[in-house]
């Protein structure tokens, strides 16, 4: 038979919830204002090569959290139990990525890969600019271009990198764990 869940129970897991929406909210406001101003004060007279790589890393950026999202979700922590049994460094940080699986995605996929196409947009409007001011045109044909072109590679770079992430899940949470490491030695 089935308990059924007290009124304060469900309102508990309803709390956690509205926690867990709240804590996303405020680090998406914070990484979001880092990331634009991080990205604004380099793009500021900044020429369209540069534009063009911070561009690049912010599209490269988004695509990585995607890989590691999507791995997490996606892997076996059996391995890891093993590794942690045997003190390797990053295994302790994998587990606690692949408990924290479904936070972990949200925030490397929805916060992280939202904000990154978001601030990509952002740089491709910089170039639009850019690009019409070397030309001396406001050829709307610019900006569809570039539009498109941004769009492809995000979409399609997060394409190509989910089949990646899944089949390599064990080596990519891996790798997380250990980078996570570094920041947890003591």
């Amino acid at each position: 038979m089935k308990k059924q869940q007290s009124g304060k129970e469900k309102r508990g897991g309803e709390s956690s919830q509205y926690r867990w929406a709240l804590t996303v909210f405020l680090m998406a406001v914070s990484l979001s204002a880092a990331l634009s101003l991080a990205s604004q004060s380099m793009l500021d007279g900044a020429g369209v090569v540069v534009a063009v790589l911070i561009l690049s890393l912010f599209i490269g950026l988004g695509i990585v959290f995607d890989v590691i999202g999507v791995a997490t979700t996606a892997a076996d922590p059996k391995p890891f139990h093993s590794m942690a049994a045997h003190k390797e460094k990053g295994a302790k940080e994998s587990l606690y990525l692949l408990r924290n699986a479904s936070h972990v995605s949200s925030v490397c996929n929805d916060v992280v890969g939202d904000i990154c196409g978001i601030v990509s947009g952002a740089t491709g409007a910089v170039i639009v600019t850019q690009l019409q001011n070397a030309l001396n045109t406001r050829n709307v044909l610019i900006s569809v271009g570039v539009t498109a072109l941004v769009s492809g590679l995000t979409i399609g770079g997060k394409a190509l990198s989910k089949t990646f992430a899944m089949k390599q899940s064990t080596k990519v949470v891996y790798w997380a764990g250990r980078f996570l490491h570094i920041f947890h030695r003591g």
